[in-house]
């Protein structure tokens, strides 16, 4: 008897040792991803006047932030592809392709010529790799959102799951803290004529670290769901179109609050707050560290509250707090008064993103959970949170600011009537099968 107490325990023990591993490779490449994807918002505010040249640094941003939001429009084609590839040749196929995708991208933007190099044909370029990228991120987020999803722990599937964001917002935070290094080390001359270029090699090359962990991934479908004649095709995804559209209905609010408190918020503390570049830099390295700190927290509680009071708490906080929070941050002076006040803000936002992929996994089946979780995503994520940047400095240019404030308010309210009419997802049961 003992001895069969024994095996159990190092069956168990092994299954824990497998399940933190494959969280590990999978959040990995997620970190690589973001990482790459994020130094291109980060860096903006030195490498604009390369790529287009202009005397006022408001109109600089508004360029590259339309730049940001075409990777974005790139992301549904990126969530199809990838959520077909997943879905019909696994998640660890797809999830190798991706970060493969993303090391090509920032590899590109990094060796670009300027616009006094080569004229016109600089943004060009600079677009075309943005697009490359979007595609990539599209497809990572609903295969990694997936993945940590089905080799989650059933009962606590909250707190591993919210790794998935730990490492997004982990990419955030490191590429934030390579350019405060950058920042350090280089002056402001020096970080605009070349520095900036540095940051996109050093996640070019952290994803082959990626790629060597991900290989070792063991496979979470069988070969029988992906023969299905519905695996990853939009026919199979039809007979799952509500729960496709709830998705679509509260991740336009999640999404777009999130990039309005990350990364449009430096660009908001140096052009509305009058922040030093260095200063804002540090007051979001702080605020971001919090933030990911948080997810496995709320995670957890999802585990014992469930995802759609989550999803209502995120809706009804963010809601009563956004314009409050923003107009009393437009005037204040000390960098920790804005630090305290911007953390507030993912104490909000936490309770969507911790459980952002899982809530979404479970609401599809196994031969379409990846097409379903990153088409639906992606789709939400293009239109709203892709253009948050644009839409809040074409606001400010046209000397409405407050409008944005209030259209965010609008659409965490919008995710806040979905989640009160959605089905609980965690009582369907549709990842029962992973385990």
């Amino acid at each position: 008897m003992a001895t069969v107490e024994n095996t159990q325990e190092i069956h168990r023990a092994y299954g824990a040792r497998r399940r933190i591993m494959a969280i590990v490779g999978a959040s990995s490449g997620n970190l690589v991803e973001w990482f790459d994807f994020y130094v291109y918002s980060f860096c903006a505010l030195y490498f604009a006047p390369a790529f287009f040249p202009s005397g006022n640094p408001t109109t600089q941003l508004l360029n590259t932030a339309g730049v940001f939001a075409a990777g974005f429009l790139m992301r549904p084609i990126g969530g199809w592809f990838f959520g077909r590839l997943a879905d019909r040749h696994g998640r660890r196929t797809s999830m190798l392709v991706s970060v493969f995708m993303m090391c090509g991208g920032s590899l590109m933007i990094a060796a670009l010529p300027t616009y006094a190099q080569i004229g016109a044909l600089a943004p060009a370029l600079l677009l075309v790799a943005r697009l490359f990228q979007g595609l990539s991120v599209g497809g990572e987020y609903g295969t990694s959102a997936t993945y940590m999803s089905e080799v989650a722990l059933e009962g606590r599937r909250g707190f591993y799951a919210s790794f998935q964001y730990v490492t997004l917002i982990g990419g955030q935070l490191c590429a934030l803290f390579v350019l405060v290094i950058l920042q350090q080390v280089l002056s402001a001359g020096e970080l605009t004529a070349w520095g900036w270029r540095i940051p996109f090699v050093v996640g070019a090359c952290a994803a082959l670290v990626a790629l060597s962990l991900r290989r070792s991934l063991e496979e979470t479908t069988t070969a029988q769901s992906r023969r299905s004649r519905e695996a990853g095709s939009f026919a199979g995804l039809w007979r799952h179109r509500r729960a496709f559209v709830t998705v679509l209905g509260f991740t336009a609010g999640g999404s777009l609050s999130f990039y309005t408190f990350t990364t449009y918020m430096q660009k908001y503390l140096v052009n509305t707050v009058g922040m030093h570049a260095k200063t804002a830099s540090n007051v979001m390295t702080a605020a971001l560290f919090v933030f990911m700190l948080m997810q496995p927290l709320f995670g957890a509680l999802s585990d014992r509250i469930g995802r759609r009071r989550s999803m209502i708490c995120f809706s009804v906080f963010a809601t009563l707090g956004t314009v409050p929070l923003m107009l009393t941050l437009k005037d204040v002076t000390s960098p920790l008064a804005a630090c305290a006040l911007i953390v507030t803000a993912p104490c909000v936002v936490s309770f969507y993103t911790s459980i952002s992929g899982l809530i979404k996994a479970e609401m599809f089946p196994v031969q379409v959970r990846v097409l379903g979780v990153g088409l639906s995503y992606a789709i939400a994520n293009a239109i709203f949170g892709g253009s948050a940047e644009y839409v809040a400095l074409w606001l400010k240019q046209a000397g409405n600011e407050t409008m944005f404030y209030w259209y965010v308010t609008a659409m965490c309210a919008a995710a806040g009537l979905v989640s009160l009419l959605m089905r609980d997802p965690q009582k369907a049961g549709l990842l029962r099968d992973t385990n």
